[in-house]
């Protein structure tokens, strides 16, 4: 049975948060793994957290924010909680985003500290990352740092590991729990401050939407820098009770799914594209035993609903909504609940209102306010500004029931206005994904000197061609304006390390290909 909510539950720091689920659930609890198979306890946990946290705090400032460049991992989680514990504000960088954008969220937070791990870097290629962070941060090793912890500092730790409120830094729930960055889908990255409150609040949301077994196991294979998996993989199952398993990369298609069965996983976060993924390279039994599969980021195909029917049977797969600026759930389906085409249900202790959008009938553009809302964005000075009234645009157009679940009709910026009429480029992307299920699409709009704007379709279908969608369209009753005639066949479709389309870089090949058509 899922609890009640209370917004009051969320008054509490994030170390506090912890010990609190120490004494709730057990000490020698296991609530932490990764590949290495190292189960660490509660207890476990909050020791190598305050070990680790008192080299860091050396070299740092109390309420510094500290980038933190990590796979999903223990390390991972116990350098979040290290942090924690001595009042400096984990600041995680994208290290899929690319040297400039790394660069300049580092600028943006004022970083001048960056924690990593030799093995992730060599393993990962990822040494230009550190050359170019080297020139505006000091990069520390946490091998390095381990290196140095001495009896003095397991002293230490074992101490407070025995009394972590009164060892643990002094913070207040509406204190800077983490920064992250948004995926800049469509531009430049930009800060998001969560409070403390704000991450706990949304982890006792979920709590109360869907009833949750202290028994299970949550494995999370999606970035930590993402706060999908750093709110859904790390913080719900470590405060709720369920043992967290982290995996460093969403992209080991191949190895995920018998390590979901080997750990005896439950839950299993991912997005469309890699429960796709995962459902068709899996043996039968491999992802049968799991209770649910949460899925986020991008919009469920029913290709994909059907997949994971077909092969592993009354497995629900619970579509949900999020952004990083909510911490990031504002709602998720139940698996008593799974109403296909939705989002799931607002999560409880969210206010919502709809802002009407031209051409749009049966829906309006989405704000939220709640206790998981952000404190607000990083201006350019490093400051947060909050949002106004501390309401949310998401710039989602949506329409809602009248029992709170929501449908997801397409971005504000992914209107096309096309002879007058307002067609969702989400919309003309399903055309596609209906005629090719088995490929990846996206479409933009472009400038056209008579209707406007005109759609083009994207895709990695070899033959792809307008008359399939035209057929389609006209036998769904579908206008024929939503229909792209256009179509780029590419090798394969962009996409950010957070698994949503990357439509920048879309743009710049659609760009390309109109320059190059001019030209000919």
């Amino acid at each position: 049975m899922a609890r009640s909510f209370d917004a009051r539950q969320a008054q509490t720091s994030i170390f506090e948060a912890l010990a609190d689920a120490r004494q709730r659930y057990g000490a020698k609890k296991p609530i932490l793994e990764d590949q290495e198979r190292n189960p660490l306890t509660y207890t476990d946990l909050i020791r190598a957290s305050f070990a680790l946290g008192r080299k860091i705090a050396a070299f740092t400032r109390p309420g510094e924010r500290v980038g933190v460049m990590l796979p999903s991992s223990s390390a991972g989680v116990v350098t979040f909680f290290a942090l924690h514990a001595f009042g400096r504000v984990p600041t995680m960088l994208n290290f899929t985003a690319g040297i400039r954008n790394l660069r300049a969220a580092c600028e943006l937070a004022g970083v001048r500290r960056v924690l990593t791990a030799h093995r992730f870097i060599e393993q990962g290629k990822l040494h230009d990352l550190v050359d170019a962070l080297e020139t505006m941060t000091t990069v520390t090793y946490l091998e390095d740092v381990r290196e140095t912890v001495g009896l003095a500092d397991k002293a230490y730790a074992a101490a407070a590991g025995a009394l972590p409120k009164r060892f643990a830094a002094k913070t207040k729930p509406s204190d800077p729990g983490v920064i992250l960055f948004t995926s800049g889908s469509f531009g430049a990255p930009r800060g998001v401050v969560l409070t403390q409150e704000n991450l706990i609040a949304n982890v006792r949301q979920v709590e109360a939407h869907i009833a949750l077994d202290p028994a299970w196991v949550m494995f999370n294979p999606l970035p930590i820098f993402h706060c999908f998996g750093l709110t859904g993989g790390v913080l719900l199952p470590i405060l709720s009770g369920m043992k967290a398993f982290q995996y460093p990369s969403p992209l080991h298609i191949k190895q995920i799914p018998p390590l979901v069965k080997d750990t005896r996983a439950s839950i299993l976060l991912a997005t469309d594209t890699f429960i796709n993924q995962y459902a068709r390279a899996a043996d039968p039994d491999e992802l049968a035993g799991l209770e649910f599969v949460v899925c986020g980021a991008e919009k469920v195909r029913d290709e994909t609903h059907n997949l994971v029917a077909e092969r592993f049977g009354n497995v629900p797969l619970l579509e949900g909504y999020g952004a990083t600026e909510a911490s990031p759930v504002i709602a998720v389906n139940k698996p008593e609940d799974n109403r296909r085409g939705t989002v799931g249900g607002l999560l409880p202790g969210m206010e919502v209102r709809l802002e009407p959008v031209e051409g749009i009938a049966d829906g309006g553009r989405l704000y939220v306010r709640g206790p998981n809302v952000m404190a607000g964005y990083l201006n350019a000075a490093g400051a947060v500004e909050p949002p106004p009234g501390g309401w949310h645009d998401t710039g989602d157009v949506v329409s809602i029931s009248d029992d709170d679940w929501i449908k997801i009709l397409g971005r504000v910026k992914r209107f096309a206005k096309v002879g007058g009429e307002m067609i969702s480029l989400t919309a003309a992307e399903d055309l596609a994904t209906a005629v090719w299920p088995d490929c990846r699409h996206a479409v933009v709009a472009a400038p056209d000197p008579k209707k406007g704007e005109r759609l083009i379709l994207v895709t990695d279908r070899r033959d792809a061609e307008p008359a399939p969608l035209l057929a389609h369209a006209q036998q769904i009753g579908a206008p024929e304006i939503a229909v792209p005639r256009k179509i780029i066949r590419v090798p394969e479709i962009p996409v950010l390390g957070s698994g949503k389309t990357d439509y920048v870089a879309l743009q710049r090949i659609v760009d390309a290909d109109l320059r190059a058509s001019r030209a000919a």
